[in-house]
């Protein structure tokens, strides 16, 4: 299973995403709660994948996206929010996410839909 780091603003999601995902056997390396933090953290813990949250306190999960879908090295970037897909527009499709899951509907299924 792909090593995963867990990037959003609130605590409380961070780790029921954690205990969901670790649960169906993905490895959680780890979180963020910002999207600097997201950057470093990814340099230093080098996941495979990471699930990001559209709104963070410093820039937006999209930003955060393009920054680490820049190079061939990166990992694979899944979005997450609790607002619905259809209020970003384009903004998934031309980040360089693999896509988006609703916080509500999260999973280890959900997730390697996307990262296949």
């Amino acid at each position: 299973m792909p090593s995963v780091l867990i990037v959003d603003d609130h605590a409380t999601f961070r780790a029921t995403a954690r205990q969901l995902l670790e649960a169906e056997g993905y490895e959680v390396v780890g979180e963020a709660g910002d999207g600097a933090s997201a950057l470093e953290a990814v340099v230093r813990l080098r996941p495979d994948v990471v699930l990001l949250d559209v709104q963070l306190p410093d820039m937006d999960g999209f930003e955060v996206s393009r920054c680490l879908c820049g190079n061939g090295d990166s990992p694979k970037v899944v979005l997450t929010s609790s607002r619905d897909v259809s209020e970003f527009g384009d903004l998934v499709r031309g980040c360089g996410s693999r896509g988006f899951i609703p916080k509500a509907e999260l999973s280890g299924g959900r997730l390697a839909a996307l990262l296949e």
